[in-house]
């Protein structure tokens, strides 16, 4: 270094202007193509002006040689090569292939999209029929008080009763009373019998059963189903009714299994005076109802709002002649269920029901207006003898129920249980007295 300039090759100069030499420095191996550029000197071939062409570091005052390549010797021409990744002609198949896949796929998707449009829209033209749904009414939800409620709650216990007779099959309906297969249903239902009963269940199954007894004068009877592990009604008391509650009533009218019909309670202690020319005469206080009730109905159960039975549906007053086809008018007429339990449990403890008595014959009406009812006998040592009643006496009211006929007086009374004491409001000559009598069975 210190002040001396060194380059490559031959591009070499002396210090202080000196010139360079025209050749390159003595003893530097030639390197590059066998010829010198003319102006070299000693005609010696070296490779070394070559080089220099590339070189960029030659100096620019040398003179310069221009190689140029040759044209290439004539020979055969090479051998054609594919390339085997390069595209060829696509072949048949491959042509049949490409359109038969996009069909599958075009047709897909269109599926797919009709599908959608259709649920979506309808398949009536993307047209939306009918109002945005509105929030369901109270009613439609169907809450525990509801009518729709009470009937599923009541319908898998409620049966339908046959019974072969002389006169052919009657038919009428019942409902469980215990889980051992115990049913209550009417007596005129199972009246005259001559073969085994059968009933038929909610779900459309049947079983024999037979008949433990029966009460004509209350119209009660007792079957018991050969089937255990079924599902008994809940009680309700009839006590506690009042004009206007609301009731169903649930049976097989006309063979029509599984009817049910809505109502309310009409009127309560209705006087009912029934049976068939030559057999015994049935009273009872009745509850009146307007749910439509038609022949077998009977032996039905009449429910209320809580799905509870209030009573037994047993008679119907119809417009017709006599000899036709009766048929619901909206008075129907059911035995409080108080009085009909009662009797059902007489019967299955002793095969018969007791008769509640107050122990007097009535005669006809108390006065010219109809106001109350006379008392044609007494029987001694009775329970009205014993409250200190006398024949002539008339009876104005039994526990606040007016009495206008004397079959009201039957009817109320055979309402209670023996031993029942109830108030008794009288008129003897011209005073009005009050009294109490305890009831009694009869001695049948």
């Amino acid at each position: 270094m210190g002040g001396t300039d060194v380059t490559d090759g031959w591009d070499w100069r002396q210090p202080r202007g000196t010139p360079a030499p025209a050749g390159p420095p003595a003893g530097a191996t030639p390197v590059g193509p066998p010829t010198a550029p003319p102006g070299a000197t000693g005609g010696t071939t070296s490779p070394w002006w070559s080089d220099a062409l590339a070189d960029p570091w030659r100096d620019p005052y040398a003179p310069a040689a221009v190689v140029i390549p040759g044209a290439p010797a004539a020979g055969p021409a090479p051998e054609p090569v594919s390339d085997p990744d390069a595209p060829g002609r696509p072949k048949l198949r491959q042509l049949l292939l490409v359109p038969l896949i996009t069909a599958l796929l075009a047709g897909s998707l269109g599926g797919a999209l009709g599908y959608a449009f259709a649920v979506r829209g309808g398949a009536g033209g993307g047209v939306t029929l009918g109002a945005r749904p509105a929030e369901a009414p109270a009613l439609a939800q169907r809450r525990p008080e509801s009518l729709a409620r009470v009937a599923e709650k009541v319908l898998p216990s409620v049966v339908t009763v046959r019974v072969a007779s002389l006169g052919g099959v009657s038919e009428g309906s019942g409902f469980i009373v215990s889980a051992d297969g115990h049913v209550i249903t009417n007596d005129h239902v199972v009246a005259g019998a001559t073969g085994r009963a059968s009933v038929i269940f909610n779900d459309g199954s049947t079983a024999p059963a037979t008949v433990v007894g029966q009460d004509p004068e209350s119209d009660i009877a007792v079957i018991k189903v050969s089937r255990t592990g079924l599902r008994p009604v809940e009680f309700g008391d009839s006590e506690a009714l009042a004009v206007g509650d609301p009731v169903l009533a649930i049976g097989s009218p006309l063979s029509l299994a599984n009817t049910v019909t809505a109502g309310i309670v009409s009127a309560l202690d209705r006087t009912m005076q029934a049976g068939e020319p030559g057999g015994p005469v049935r009273y009872y206080a009745a509850i009146q109802t307007d749910a439509a009730v038609n022949h077998g109905n009977s032996g039905g159960p009449l429910v209320d709002s809580a799905g509870r039975v209030i009573g037994v549906n047993s008679t119907i007053k119809s417009l017709v002649a006599e000899g036709q086809e009766a048929g619901n008018i909206g008075l129907a007429f059911a035995i409080p269920i108080n009085q009909a339990k009662r009797i059902t449990q007489d019967i299955i403890g002793t095969g018969k029901a007791r008769r509640t008595v107050i122990g007097a014959q009535v005669g006809g009406a108390g006065t010219a207006s109809g106001a109350g009812v006379r008392l044609a006998a007494v029987q001694p040592s009775g329970p009205a003898a014993d409250a200190g009643l006398k024949a002539g006496d008339v009876i104005l009211k039994l526990n606040g129920r007016p009495m206008t006929e004397p079959t009201d007086l039957i009817a109320l009374v055979r309402k209670f249980a023996p031993g029942s004491v109830v108030t008794v409001e009288y008129r003897r000559g011209s005073s009005r007295q009050n009294t109490s009598v305890t009831l009694a069975a009869d001695a049948k």
